[in-house]
């Protein structure tokens, strides 16, 4: 048995910021993809899948969210026979590793599921992203089911508020511009939970919540927008004020040794780094208009390009 494969997501804004209703944007990444499979001879990784699987079916058994029910008969016949989510997608890295196996469990044993080829309306988005933040709020303690719905899509998704979400196109890629969002490995894995909580913890401080509305929604909004209509000139400018912002205001979520790096960024203008997903470790995300100029600044890590401008 294999199922379909369901891919990793960027979030390229809005982390944190969509929490409290700021503007966000989260792209399909289809370099990692995970699928449900079953083999005679699993490896340790696929054990150690199944085993975990068999707990997320104990929950979903009890998922009483009155919005979805499973086939947890079938979902656990099918563990019991080995089944195990082979997946190429980083975990910890911030690109929907847990996302695209709430996809394929959902796409596989949800009854009345609502199918990418329906015309999907907003009332529909929104269904499946609730029920998405109930599934995956077991690997997170509280989810917004934005990353299982993009890999469950495999389109861009337009966050324009909590209750208003729509698929959305971006600006086609220009392959040979030297502009380009890139990954960088930090080499940590990051803990979603963890960076949360200090998250919640500071949003108890009045300082933090205005900075959060004046300063990190404001830049984070105007970068999505940018985004979408292909101002180049604005966006840079956008995204380095919130480089600047996360580096002031988020550091328990950079790791340590790069906070000079993100610094330098700012100051040269080679790059602007910014957190991708929870921050932590896992993935950093970088802007730049000049790819040649940040891969030299950045020598010493391993960049992915994802979007070239």
């Amino acid at each position: 048995m294999k199922g379909p494969l369901f891919y990793s997501k960027i979030l390229l804004f809005g982390e944190y910021g969509i929490i409290k209703d700021s503007k966000g944007l989260s792209i399909p990444y289809n370099f990692y993809n995970g699928a449900l499979k079953t083999s005679d001879n699993p490896s340790d990784e696929a054990i150690k899948s199944n085993e975990s699987l068999s707990r997320f079916a104990n929950y979903l058994e009890n998922l009483d969210d009155g919005v979805v029910t499973f086939d947890v008969v079938s979902l656990k016949s099918h563990i019991e026979a080995g089944m195990y989510f082979d997946s190429s997608i980083p975990q910890g890295y911030g690109v929907g590793s847990s996302g695209a196996l709430v996809a394929a469990i959902y796409d596989k044993y949800a009854h009345d599921k609502i199918t990418v080829l329906e015309n999907l309306t907003r009332e529909k988005l929104l269904k499946l992203k609730t029920i998405f933040s109930a599934m995956e709020s077991f690997f997170h303690g509280k989810s917004s089911g934005l990353d299982p719905l993009n890999s469950y899509l495999s389109i861009p998704i337009l966050i324009n508020s909590k209750d208003n979400i729509e698929a959305t196109g971006i600006p086609s890629q220009k392959t040979e511009g030297k502009g380009a969002v890139f990954l960088l490995d930090s080499g940590i894995i990051g803990e979603t939970a963890p960076m949360i909580s200090i998250f919640m913890e500071n949003m108890k401080q009045e300082g933090f919540r205005s900075m959060l509305k004046d300063q990190f929604i404001k830049h984070t909004d105007a970068c999505v927008d940018d985004f979408l209509k292909g101002d180049i000139k604005s966006l840079f400018s956008n995204t380095k004020q919130l480089s600047k912002v996360v580096l002031s205001h988020f550091k328990p979520m950079i790791p340590k040794q790069f906070h000079e790096l993100w610094k330098k960024g700012i100051e040269t203008n080679d790059y602007y780094l910014k957190l991708c997903g929870s921050g932590g470790g896992g993935y950093i995300l970088g802007f730049t208009e000049d790819i040649k100029k940040a891969e030299s600044a950045l020598s010493e890590y391993k960049l992915e390009v994802v979007y070239n401008f």
